[in-house]
């Protein structure tokens, strides 16, 4: 692999804090993510299951942990099955894990084939009770393809139909928003991969290239520090492009007197960054152009300070907004008549701010953790106002990453260029 791999003891600390969480007499059982097709005998790059990851650091395909707590073998109380590999999967698709090498990754000293799988399954039920399953439960998931865990979920119980069956997700979800320092230390890497191709560009982009010309340069970056790639589909939006929330056609040629708004940000390790920035084509800001990017950095910043522990991020949200709306007015977008007869539902601002300022990161870019419960320690967020005027065909969001500390917060995107004097002057180079 690429990457630097975190230690074996951070993913045996992982294991003992959900073991620790499942009541006496329990199994969990985890699936690595299916390899899924595209057309013909074509295949997508494989992405592992974040939370058989989060547990194992076993970045490979059909991969099965079971944990067994209780289970009075201590052999037994952790099992990694493997797909065995031989010589004509070593030609074709490469090296696989070698028991000794799934050890030294994950810390499980049981490491068994795939084909004992049923068996050893077999034994773990017949001392367990309550048997604890993974779904996919983000609050924003829409799950159209049923999943390898999915397909266990019909299997298990319909061969084990008088266990209890409960749900893991929960339990992963408050694990997994928590960030140990390892976790940071990773996203971190991340991070200064994403702020490498953000200088690239800067000193790339001039009237006339192409968003996907500004793409390809990012990708190059990327890749050549050790990352898989983007993140997420790259947002690399010039003009009123800006204003589409999820524009990732990235076709157009970037025009003089033009913004370019971006939301990139590079995977390391299955870590992810998430960032936007937004830059003059021509190097220089308009003065309307300006006013527009200081109200949005304003609300960042102030944003960034509101988070700490204890905070719920619903009512962080509503006071982002009226920030926001303070500086629309400013602005001359809207007016105490707007505020007057809006509709509580659906703020006057939210027509030039309609989305959120924050999400957990992590594994997952929209990370698992809730979005109801108060903020805690360790958590990652992104903040990421923005303003959209479809009318002067300016869109404006900068989006940085932080790590919530006990007294205030941490910005893993520090160095990545953001004051718009800065942005002028790298881009006259």
């Amino acid at each position: 692999m690429k990457y630097r791999p975190l230690s074996k003891e951070f993913y045996i600390n992982n294991r003992s804090k959900l073991a620790e969480k499942l009541p006496s007499n329990s199994i969990a059982i985890f699936n690595s993510n299916d390899i899924m097709p595209t057309n013909a005998d074509g295949t997508m790059r494989f992405r592992q299951n974040n939370d058989i990851f989060y547990l194992s650091g076993i970045d490979q395909e059909e991969s099965i942990l079971i944990l067994c707590p209780d289970f009075p073998n201590p052999d037994m109380r952790e099992i990694l099955f493997l797909r065995e590999t031989n010589e004509h999967i070593a030609i074709w698709e490469g090296h696989k894990y070698t028991k000794e090498e799934a050890f030294e990754t994950s810390g499980i000293a049981n490491i068994q084939w795939l084909s004992n799988f049923d068996q050893v399954l077999n034994t773990l039920m017949a001392l367990s009770e309550a048997v604890f399953l993974n779904t996919n439960e983000h609050l924003r998931a829409d799950v159209q393809v049923q999943s390898r865990d999915a397909r266990f979920i019909n299997q298990c119980m319909s061969r084990y139909p008088l266990h209890t069956y409960k749900r893991v997700a929960p339990i992963m979800h408050q694990l997994r928003a928590i960030k140990a320092q390892e976790e940071i230390d990773q996203m971190q890497v991340a991070c200064d991969i994403t702020e490498k191709g953000f200088r690239r560009i800067l000193s790339f982009v001039k009237p006339g290239v192409t968003e996907y010309e500004i793409e390809a340069e990012y990708i190059h970056e990327f890749v050549r520090n050790r990352s898989k790639g983007f993140a997420y589909e790259p947002i690399i939006a010039s003009g009123a492009n800006a204003c589409v929330l999820h524009y990732i056609e990235n076709k157009a040629v970037c025009k003089d007197g033009d913004l370019i708004l971006f939301d990139v940000g590079a995977e390391y390790g299955n870590y992810n960054a998430d960032m936007s920035r937004t830059i003059p084509v021509n190097g220089k800001f308009s003065k309307r152009q300006r006013s527009v990017y200081d109200a949005v950095l304003r609300v960042q910043r102030s944003a960034m300070e509101m988070l700490r522990p204890g905070v719920n991020i619903q009512d962080y949200h509503k006071e982002v907004g009226l920030i926001m709306q303070s500086e629309l007015v400013n602005l001359g977008l809207i007016d105490q008549t707007d505020i007057k007869n809006q509709d509580p539902k659906w703020p006057a601002y939210k027509k030039y701010f309609m989305h959120g300022t924050s999400h957990h990161l992590g594994l997952d870019v929209h990370d698992v953790g809730t979005m109801y419960e108060p903020i805690s320690k360790g958590m990652v967020f992104t903040v990421e106002p923005g303003i959209y005027i479809q009318e002067e065909g300016i869109g404006v969001r900068l989006e940085n990453n932080i790590v919530i500390l006990e007294d205030g917060y941490f910005d893993l995107m520090r160095n990545i260029p953001i004051d718009a004097e800065e942005i002028e002057e790298l881009m006259r180079g």
